[in-house]
Parts: structure tokens; sequence; C-alpha cells
């Protein structure tokens, strides 16, 4: 009985300590905010906590908080319900002065531990200029050229032959995104292009551009190394955005439209571009060492050989290894000159390289391989490895030691010859004491000549059975082809999974949120509206600009939807609609919400199959 109760404490004991592990406690705050607005600031903690302790806010007054929210979700995943709670602490805030702040991190308590989140930095932006009524060049739209344009930035104009630069894409808006198509970026001619990895979902940060607020994200960023000298021009980029502007006023059909407006939004597309940017690129100055071959950045070099001492039938492994931050990608093998004596054999190379907004950095491993056939005394000179250094301008050079290596008689005799297999190391080299090996002459056996398989029955069955299979193969691809090139289809086919992924973002936020009261309410409604009319343009064919609620009831109409269907749609969408500029919804009525959602693209996939 003992024996139980220690196990069960001790089960319980690592139990505890598993899911303290699991514990995190994080901080969350915009990156930016405008002078005179306010915002939230969050400490989210996973676990039931106490004896928060914020730190002080100088340069930012509180105007609310905190005010504590508790969500709780349960799981049952094979029998076996698992419960996570979530506490959240929030602190309504708004900015004094402008400038760059840091919020330092804050601690809190579970279960007698401490934990601590992680710090912030927030940016406070001036307000808006009062703009000219005349300024921007606004279109009948209700769109002027200031309200979402396309920028590309060049760190440097004038670079060295190899030197890199970075070119950055940034997408500066003032109007509500309805959506962006595939950018159109150029070829980068005579550049050897490194792409810099960016997030995959990307978010809009607030960021001042003359004396006007914008939201901005970079759409791509690139590391360019000029491969020749002289001017080189990097062509226009594009760019097709989507813009949700107030459409003209409605009429007015119920009481709320006073308090909520009774004007519509249309999406109107619109086409930016970035003006070509021409580099011009010098040339590397004369004076180039020996060792250069074409290494343009800031290098280091260091070099090691298997051991000092070996036999004739050993393998010697020389290791050079040059990391630093430039073109390492282009960096040619340095020389290694190894003794006349020597069965030098192709060096194996290894590149780890990152690319990011600094440059381009990593290290290049050679491995060199040599096989001594004589014993003696030698000596492997000095590896120099040269690059240009952008910074000072200037060629300079790495060299190594020279390497003594003492070589003794192996067991094979001063005449053998080794064979190598794939090299890497000594281990990969085998050596054999004969040129030739005697043909083995024991137990050899004949087959009859009624045993032969060609010309027997399994003989044409391997020829049929592969013909059989092309001919099926190849009518099933003709098929798919053919069903491929009919791009409506194709779209109307996809529009259920298209609609299923444009959801996952709105459950995501659902799960990981918690939806609490008031927060990000109008993200959700944002991502389900995007959805549905995803789902109908992909489904009538229509495009989203193109697609009105009038026009889509019609449409649902005449493929047969019953009434009762089309309502439940268009309920949906006024309920998104009304709710973007409603109070704060309830936690239930947003999981409704989501639910029906779901529930009506599954009904309308039944009603319309193509």
């Amino acid at each position: 009985m003992r024996k139980l109760v220690f196990l069960f404490v001790l089960f319980a004991t690592f139990g505890l300590a598993a899911r303290a592990a699991d514990v995190t406690f994080k901080a969350s705050a915009p990156e930016a905010v405008v002078m005179g607005e306010t915002f939230r600031l969050s400490y989210t903690v996973n676990a039931e906590g106490k004896d928060i302790r914020v730190p002080e806010i100088p340069d930012f007054e509180v105007l609310i908080g905190p005010s504590t929210s508790t969500n709780m979700s349960t799981q049952i995943i094979n029998g076996k319900m698992t419960t996570e709670t979530s506490l959240t602490f929030t602190y309504i805030l708004q900015p004094k002065k402008e400038g760059t702040f840091n919020i330092a991190p804050a601690t809190i308590k579970v279960k007698g531990a401490n934990y601590t989140s992680n710090a912030l930095v927030i940016k406070v932006l001036p307000p808006d200029k009062a703009e000219e009524a005349t300024k921007g060049g606004s279109t009948g739209t209700g769109i002027s050229k200031d309200d979402a344009f396309l920028t590309i930035d060049v760190s440097k104009r004038n670079v060295y032959e190899q030197e890199g630069i970075l070119v950055t894409f940034k997408l500066y808006v003032r109007k509500d995104i309805g959506g962006i198509d595939q950018p159109k970026f150029p070829e980068f001619t005579g550049f050897l292009a490194q792409e810099v990895e960016l997030p995959q979902n990307k978010q809009l940060v607030m960021e001042n551009y003359k004396g006007k607020n914008y939201g901005t994200a970079i759409i791509k960023q690139t590391v360019l190394y000029p491969q020749r000298s002289g001017k080189i021009t990097i062509p226009s980029g594009k760019l097709d955005i989507v813009l949700r502007v107030p459409g003209p006023a409605r009429q007015r059909s119920s009481v709320f439209d006073d308090f909520f407006g009774s004007s519509s939004y249309i999406d109107v597309k619109k086409e930016l571009t970035t003006p070509p940017v021409t580099i011009d690129v010098k040339p590397l100055p004369s004076g180039k060492p020996a060792s250069f071959s074409g290494a343009v950045g800031n290098f280091t070099m260091t070099s090691s050989i298997s051991s000092n001492n070996v036999k004739t039938d050993d393998a010697v492994t020389v290791k050079v290894k040059i990391s630093g931050n430039g073109n390492i990608k282009l960096v040619k093998n340095p020389e290694v000159a190894f003794p006349n004596d020597f069965d030098v054999y192709d060096p194996k190379v290894e590149v780890d390289i990152k690319t990011t907004a600094a440059g381009t950095s990593g290290t290049k491993t050679i491995e060199y391989m040599a096989i001594p056939r004589y014993a003696g005394d030698f000596e492997i000179p000095a590896i120099a490895f040269s690059y240009f250094d952008t910074k000072t301008g200037s060629y300079k050079t790495i060299t190594s030691e020279p390497y003594k290596l003492h070589v003794e008689q192996g067991k094979g005799g001063g005449t053998s010859s080794p064979v190598v297999s794939n090299f890497s190391n000594k281990e990969s080299v085998k050596y054999l004491g004969k040129d030739i090996r005697y043909l083995k002459v024991n137990g050899i056996h004949f087959v009859p000549n009624n045993e032969l398989f060609f010309g027997s029955f399994m003989y044409y069955m391997c020829y049929l059975i592969p013909a059989i299979l092309f001919i099926v193969f190849f009518f099933i691809y003709r098929k798919q082809v053919k069903e491929n090139s009919n791009l409506a289809l194709v779209r109307t086919k996809k529009a259920n999974k298209m609609a299923v992924r444009r959801l996952k973002n709105a459950g995501k936020l659902m799960k990981e949120n918690k939806w609490e009261v008031g927060e990000d309410d109008e993200e959700l409604f944002d991502e389900v509206l995007r959805a549905l009319w995803g789902y109908l343009s992909d489904k009538l064919s229509i495009p989203q600009a193109n697609l009105t609620k009038d026009n889509v009831e019609t449409e649902l109409a005449k493929y047969g939807v019953d009434d009762a269907l089309i309502k439940e749609f268009m309920d949906i969408l006024n309920t998104c609609e009304f709710a973007r500029y409603a109070p704060a919804q309830a936690s239930d009525a947003m999981d409704k919400l989501y639910e029906q959602t779901v529930d009506a693209i599954g009904k309308m996939e039944n009603t319309i199959k193509k």
C-alpha cells in the first residue's frame, strides 16, 4: 500500500512539474499607436495566476484597468478530458507624448512559482497633419493616390561589384483592405538574388509617413549581388490591391440606419507600382592578390589537418572553414598545394548560409583529401584566402600556418595503389593489396536450357502489365488536364476548400483569444465576411468587386437554392456588417455565428454541385 501511495505522489509531482513547464505569461500591445488615441495592453497567462505585478508606465496614462477575464475550454480526446484555463489582465492606456518607449516585464505567481512576461516596445506616432482640400488627387471612387501606394527602398545605389544591396518593397495604406493579388516583382537581371524570409501572415504596422499615419507591411525583401560593373536598372514592381471604401448612400430602411449610417461599402481594385531604380556598380579596384577569387564582404578563415603523422595507405584531410557576411555563396575554394607524391581528390564542400535584412551570412566548409604514395617528410604550404573589404575599400588576405607531415611506410608496400570510395573521412578509404583479384571458379551452377526466363509466360506479362497501366494513367491524366483548363470549373470545385481555409483564421483567432467580450470583435466579423464573399465569388464565378446582396440573391435563385438557405446567407452577411459597428458581442453569439457560417456553406455545397 505504501508503494502505491508513493507512486501516486511521484506521478502527481511529475504531472505538476510538466504542467508548470507549460505555463506561459505573455504581454501584448500594438507596435505603434497614434498620439491621443487609446490602446489595449494585455497580460495573459494560461493558468490560474494571482498577485500580478505590473511595472510603472510613466509615459502612458492608465485610463482603465486592470480588468480581469477568465476563459476555460474543455476537450475530450480518446476518452480523456482536459481543461485549459486562460487568465487575462487588460489595461486601457493613452500616450502622454510622442516617441519610442519601453514597457518592462510584469510578474505573476502561479502555484507558488513566479513567472515573468516579455518586455514591449511601443512607438507613439504624431497625429495626421491637416490635409489640403485639393491634395491627393482623389478619384470618383473616393480613393486618392496617397491612400495606398507601394515603395521600393534600396540600401545603396552606388556599390562595388559583388557588394550586397538590400531591396525592400513596402506597402502603405490608409483604407480597409479587401484583398491583395499575387505581387509581380522584377527578375533582377544582372544580379544574384537571395530572398529574405518573411512571415507568411503579414500584419499592418502603423507608421507616420510625410505627416500621415499609414498601415504598413513589407511585401518583399531581397539581397542583390551585382554580377557586372556599370549601370544596372531594377524594373518596376506591381501589386494589385482591393480597397474597401464607402459607397453611395442607401435609402433608409430601419431606425438603426440613423445610428450606424446608411452608406454601404464597395470594393475598388487599384494597381500599385514602383518606379524603376538604377544602381551604379563600380568595378573592383586593381591590385588583386593572387589568392583573390571574387569574395566581397567581411570574412574569416580557419584551417585544420586530420593528422601530422600518417602512413602511405592513410588519407590526409585538410579542412578549411570560411565564415562571414557577403557573397559567401559565390566564394571559390582556396587552393591547397599538396606535394607531388600525393593522390589528390575532389574536395567535399558544405555551405550553411542565412539571408536576413543585414545581408547573407554563414559558413562554407571545404574538406580536401589526399593520400601519400611514398614515405618521407613533406610540407603542405600555407593556405591563402583573399577578399575585398567593402568597408575599407581594400583587399585583405588571410593566411594559415603551413603543415608539416611525416609519412611512414604502410603495410601495402611502396608500390601499392589506393582505391577511394566517396570521400568524407579516413574511414571511407579502402586499400587493395593487389590490382586484380582471382576469379572464383568453385561451385559453379549452370541453368538448363528449358529453365530460361526468355519466352516464358512471366516474360510476356512483364511487358503487358506496364503497357496496360500506362494506357490507364494516360487517360486519367488527359481528363485532369481537360478539367484544369476550365478555370471557372476549377474555382467552383475549390470554392468550399477555399472557404474552409479562410474560416480557419477566424477559428484560430477564436481559439487563441478565447474571444473576450469587446476584444477583436471586428477582426472576427471581417474574417467571416471575407470567407463568405470569397466563397460566393468562387461558386458563382463572379468577381468579388461585382458582388452585391441583390445579385447574390438572384444568382443563388438561378441555381435552385431554396429561399430559406438564401435568407440564412443574407442574415449572416447582415449580422457581420451590423456587428462591425455595433457594441461588443457576447462570446456565445460569436460562437453561434461561426457555427452558422460553417453550416450554411455545407448546405450550399449539397445544393450547388459542379
